[in-house]
């Protein structure tokens, strides 16, 4: 038995996909919270208006189905009712908005917390709603931030998808290959690496790496050097976004994980020819179950 890098990685992304099930939950409880927002401050039912997915979700970076980013925008007026408030803008602002999705998901835990109203429901799902007000510039938004005493923000997460868009397409898909397969990673030898920082690094790798838009033969390879990358990333408090330019703060420390799997990567190929059952249980050492037995 030998062991086929294309096979085997192919099978592996597959095995990164959600279900069928768990993109039908995500979409019908995005379509019920877009139409409350709607309802409650367009007088509108549309379930689609007003609203875009963001994060790793919207960058088409995530592997499971929790902590789904949505991002909803209410009309200016809002703003300009809350901003206008002595005390407590931010947080009285993120309370109606709580309300509004508590009227309907009566029974489900929701919580506003620092810039999101967390909708937790009993399948282990989250829906991390962002209210924003769209800015003068037609491109980014206005966030409260409760923290701190509470302030406006500004975000560009139209910009950071299609940076990730536009560079996936570059690469011809192994962007957000790589971007979830470093997730699984993550997940396996539990990782202190934000979702963000890794699409930030990826990006950051494949820009410059020499197989960026090869196919699967060099999966093993851009393991491989994704994970040498990493290691050799120095630690510093904060990275910029790709896209919009804002600055990530960072306190992470991946990189002795980082050089462990690079080592393990590089046992992983040297026995790929001479004795594959070993080298594939380099991979599952690294990615864990998803990534395929022999």
């Amino acid at each position: 038995m030998s062991f086929d890098v294309i096979k085997a990685f192919r099978a592996f992304c597959e095995n990164l996909t959600m279900s069928r099930s768990e993109l039908e939950s995500i979409s019908n409880r995005y379509h019920n919270i877009t139409k409350i927002i709607n309802k409650c401050y367009w007088n509108s039912l549309s379930e689609v208006a007003h609203s875009l997915y963001v994060g790793s979700y919207g960058r088409g970076t995530k592997i499971n189905n929790s902590d789904i980013d949505l991002l909803v925008v209410l009309p200016s007026s809002v703003y300009h009712k809350y901003n206008n408030y002595i005390w407590n803008k931010q947080s009285s602002f993120l309370q109606d908005v709580k309300c509004s999705i508590k009227r309907t998901y009566s029974s489900t835990d929701i919580r506003a917390d620092g810039q999101v109203i967390s909708v937790n429901f009993y399948d282990n799902t989250h829906i991390e709603v962002l209210p924003v007000f769209e800015n003068s510039d037609g491109n980014s938004f206005i966030y409260a931030d409760t923290n701190n005493g509470g302030c406006w923000r500004v975000c560009d997460p139209r910009a950071e998808i299609q940076a990730t868009s536009d560079l996936n397409k570059a690469t011809k898909g192994n962007l957000k290959n790589l971007c979830k397969m470093a997730r699984a990673w993550r997940e396996e030898q539990n990782v202190n690496i934000s979702g963000i920082l890794i699409d930030i690094l990826a990006c950051r790798f494949l820009k410059n790496w020499k197989y960026k838009d090869s196919s699967f033969i060099y999966y093993d390879w851009m393991s491989r050097d994704f994970f040498e990358y990493l290691a050799s990333v120095p630690e510093q408090s904060k990275f910029q976004a790709m896209g919009s330019g804002r600055y990530v703060a960072s306190d992470y420390h991946f990189q002795y994980k980082a050089k462990l799997a690079y080592k393990k990567a590089l046992s992983a190929i040297e026995n790929q020819d001479i004795h594959p059952e070993t080298a594939n249980e380099y991979w599952r050492d690294i990615y864990g179950y998803r990534f395929p037995r022999l």
